[in-house]
């Protein structure tokens, strides 16, 4: 069964439809509420909140872009936790799950053919690149969650963030300029071609 038939079942009430929908999309929006709050275990909180909050709505989807749609669930959801938290996320040193192991490297960049040397590289970039984000404000970092991330259009991050075009395009080129101004720190991590030179950063 294709997507569009999945959603239509769904919206009848066809709840194996719907888990059929959250199997294709749970990564995606696991890893949109981890980038945009810093931190598994309220991800987690953000991710089951964003699938609930579908499921009771899911009879006013009416076409278009399902994931930007459902992507603006959990960021809805990641914003109310934010609010919840009162105060703005913060990553360890040693990310940690919600059970508490160590979270060496984001699922989403597991390579099982890298090196130990080069997952060990990647879990320390994927740890800068979170605290470049944490540094953004919420709105600038939703959308280059979206956008960067994720890998939605301008159209669907508007969709997915609420806002205007201009405004996801306004929002990610200041975001992109402080992330890169930000990374620069981490030089050591980056790859040549995103390191700047003495002269950009004079």
């Amino acid at each position: 069964m294709d997507e569009a038939a999945l959603i239509r079942s769904a919206q009848g009430g066809n709840l194996d439809s719907f888990n059929a929908l959250v199997l294709s999309y749970q990564d995606h929006v696991f890893n949109t509420a981890f980038r945009i709050l810093g931190d598994a275990a309220l991800a987690d909180d953000a991710t089951q909140e964003a699938f609930l909050s579908a499921f009771r709505s899911l009879r006013t989807f009416r076409g278009g872009s399902f994931r930007a749609w459902l992507l603006r669930t959990v960021t809805n959801a990641s914003y109310d936790e934010l609010r919840r938290q009162k105060r703005r996320p913060t990553t360890p040193l040693e990310p940690q799950t919600g059970d508490g192991d160590d979270l060496e490297s984001a699922r989403w960049l597991a390579d099982q053919t890298a090196s130990p040397e080069q997952l060990t590289e990647a879990a320390e970039l994927d740890r800068a690149i979170q605290r470049c984000l944490n540094d953004l404000p919420t709105d600038f970092r939703a959308v280059v969650v979206l956008a960067d991330v994720q890998g939605l259009d301008y159209v669907e991050v508007a969709v997915a963030a609420g806002v205007p075009l201009g405004t996801v395009k306004s929002r990610l080129a200041r975001a992109r300029l402080r992330l890169r101004e930000c990374l620069q720190g981490f030089r050591e991590l980056l790859p040549s071609a995103f390191r700047l030179s003495a002269d950009e950063t004079a």
